[in-house]
Order: structure tokens, then sequence, then C-alpha cells
């Protein structure tokens, strides 16, 4: 029974960090930056990706995301979305989970809209779950991973890539995400 409390304790302290993470919002500024750096990174890791992005309608880009857990997990990221290559909004992306996680690492992800009806229905959403709203093809290995015609023909394609850490579950799977309020 002392294990279990002890988990408990830390994972609940882990979601504080986190939480308290989310308090200290970037600037708009730190995150476009941070944008640039992610978008410059997963180019370099394939260089279909640049020809891929430039067929998307808009681009979902979280320049860091951190996620801890120690049985109790949580994530929390800071993000832009892009259309047309201009800024049209900021978003914040964050999700919870109980189960066998253990360590911290850090992340970058993106998600493009390879359809308009894909995109607006993200942009009308209040808050839009990853997997829970709509069915998002995630790219396996990564951002320098290879396509094939079935993951490029679906409406919404998901990449994780340049993960330092040590964790043991990193998808997109619950992932809320919602617009930063200002």
């Amino acid at each position: 029974m002392h294990i279990k409390s002890s988990m408990a304790a830390a994972g609940l302290a882990i979601l504080g960090l986190l939480a308290s993470t989310a308090s200290v919002a970037l600037t708009p500024t730190e995150i476009d930056a941070s944008a640039d750096r992610a978008l410059k990174d997963f180019y370099t890791l394939n260089p279909t990706n640049q020809d891929l992005a430039g067929k998307a309608v808009g681009i979902l880009i979280f320049g860091k995301v951190t996620k801890a857990g120690v049985g109790v997990a949580g994530e929390y990221g800071e993000g832009v979305l892009r259309v047309q290559g201009r800024t049209v909004d900021y978003y914040k992306l964050m999700s919870g989970s109980v189960g066998l996680t253990l360590g911290v690492a850090k992340h970058r992800e993106i998600i493009m809209f390879m359809t308009q009806s894909a995109l607006d229905k993200f942009t009308k959403s209040a808050g839009w779950s990853a997997g829970g709203d709509t069915a998002i093809a995630v790219v396996s290995q990564g951002a320098g991973g290879t396509y094939d015609s079935a993951t490029l023909g679906k409406p919404i394609l998901g990449f994780v890539f340049s993960e330092k850490g040590l964790i043991g579950d990193l998808s997109l799977e619950g992932t809320k995400i919602s617009k930063i309020k200002e």
C-alpha cells in the first residue's frame, strides 16, 4: 500500500509541476521562434517533409512538448497554427494519463491539416482531442519516416520527433488541444 501512495504522490507532484509550467506561458514571439526552430528541424530530418508541408492547408506546430510521469503522467506544450505560412492563432496542448508511465521527456509535434474541412473542424472546436474528435494518422518513425499512399490520403497527419529524455510513451492519442486565451 505504501508503494501505491508514493506513486500517487509522485504523480500528483509531476502534474502540479506541469500545471505550473502552463501558468508561466510563453509570449507569442517565443512561441513563433520555437515553431520556426521545429520546422527547420522537421525539414532537415526528411527532404520530402517540406513538400508535404507545402500541400497542407494548415500546420499546427508545437516546438517543445514536455511529458513527465510516475504512474500518473501529464503533458504540456504551446504552439502556433499557421495557414499559408502565416500565424493565425496560438494553442496549448495538454494530456494526462494513469498507467505504466515513468520518466521525463521533451519532443516536438507537428500536425498537418491536409483538407480545408479538417482544418475548419479544428478551428471551430472549443477544444480538440487527437483521436477523440477525429482520426489522425501518426507517421511512423517520427518526421524522418517514409510516407505511403494510404498515409498521404488521410486528412490529418501527425509527427512526433526530436525526442529527448526517457519516457515509455510518446503518442498523440488523447491529447487535448485548445486555443490560448489572451
